[in-house]
C-alpha cells in the first residue's frame, strides 16, 4: 500500500476541482445535513482492484465522521456485482465524494486490470511487463502503484532514477559509444545505465561499450531473438515499441528480460465501479 502523504494531494485537488466555489448545491439544495444512509461501492465488472485508499481518502476529506469499511482490497480480482466497501454517513458528504472516489478507483482499477491482462499473456515465460513514464500528470504514482497491484513491474520513476540513454541523446552525442562513455564519466557507483538501441549494429556498439540494460525498441520478432543471442546474458534486455495483448506473447518468447508497455498506464479502460445507495 502506498503512503498517504503519496496521494493525499492528488485527491483533495481532485475533491477542490468538484466542489468548485460553493461545493455540491444539488445535495444541499434537496437533503437535510443530517440525513443519514448507507452506501455500497461495487464492481459492475471483472477486473483487479485497485485504489480503494483513494476512496477512503475521498470520503474522508469531506467528512471525517464517514464509516468507511473495506470488504476487498487492492490486488483483489472482483467479478461483476461484487462489494468493494461499505460507507455510512451524511447523506451529503457521500454524494459529494462519489463522484473523485469512483473516479481514482475505477482509473486505477483498469490500469491494474489491463496490468493483469498482459502478464497473463506471457505467463509460460520468464519476461516480466513493466511500465513507463508515460503516465498522467501528477498521479504517476499512483499509476505506477497500479501497474505492480496487476502484476506488473515498474521502471523508473523519474528522470533522476536511472540513466537511460534515448535516440535523442545519441544523436546529440555522436553516436552509441560517445553517449555511453560521456555518461559512464559522471554517474555515482550505484547509478545503472540503460540504452536506447534500434538496430543490431547499435547493440553491438553497445555491448562492447558495457551496458546494464540494453532497451531494443521496435524491433521485429527476428530481431529481438537475434538481440537477445548477441547479449547472451551480458546485459537485461527489455523490449519495447507499440507492443500490444495480441503480440506481447510472440515478444516475450524471444527470451526478453522485460517488455515495456506506455499502453498501461496511457490507455487502460476505466473498469467500471459504481455507488450504491440502500434506504
Amino acid at each position: 500500500m502506498l503512503p498517504h502523504l503519496l496521494f493525499e494531494k492528488s485527491v483533495k485537488e481532485a475533491l477542490l476541482e468538484d466542489l468548485g466555489r460553493a461545493g455540491d448545491i444539488t445535495s444541499e439544495a434537496i437533503f437535510n445535513k443530517n440525513i443519514k444512509i448507507e452506501a455500497t461501492l461495487v464492481a459492475r465488472k471483472c477486473g483487479v482492484l485497485c485504489g480503494t485508499a483513494t476512496a477512503l481518502t475521498a470520503f474522508q476529506l469531506i467528512d471525517p465522521e464517514i464509516k468507511y469499511d473495506n470488504i476487498l482490497i487492492d490486488t483483489a480480482l472482483v467479478n461483476s456485482g461484487d462489494i468493494i466497501a461499505r460507507i455510512n454517513g451524511s447523506a451529503t458528504s457521500i454524494l459529494a465524494a462519489e463522484r473523485v472516489a469512483l473516479n481514482f478507483l475505477g482509473h486505477l482499477s483498469g490500469i491494474s486490470t489491463l496490468t493483469a491482462e498482459y502478464v497473463s499473456q506471457i505467463s509460460h515465460t520468464h519476461a516480466k511487463i513493466c511500465d513507463t513514464r508515460k503516465t498522467t500528470p501528477n498521479l504517476r504514482a499512483l499509476e505506477k502503484y497500479a501497474v505492480a497491484c496487476g502484476g506488473g513491474v515498474n521502471h523508473r520513476f523519474g528522470l533522476d532514477d536511472a540513466i537511460l540513454i534515448k535516440d535523442n541523446h545519441i544523436a546529440v552525442a555522436g553516436g552509441v559509444a560517445a553517449a555511453l562513455r560521456a555518461a559512464k564519466q559522471k554517474i555515482g557507483h550505484l547509478v545503472k545505465i540503460e540504452i536506447e538501441v534500434d538496430t543490431l549494429d547499435q547493440l553491438h556498439e553497445a555491448l562492447s561499450e558495457g551496458v546494464d540494460v540494453v532497451l531494443l525498441d521496435n524491433m521485429s520478432i527476428p530481431q529481438l531473438a537475434e538481440a537477445v543471442r548477441m547479449i547472451n546474458k551480458q546485459a537485461l534486455s527489455e523490449a519495447s515499441g507499440g507492443i500490444s495483448l495480441d503480440t506481447v506473447a510472440a515478444v516475450a518468447e524471444t527470451g526478453v528480460n522485460l517488455i515495456s508497455v506506455g499502453a498501461l498506464t496511457h490507455s487502460a479502460p476505466v473498469l467500471d465501479v459504481g455507488l450504491d445507495i440502500h434506504i
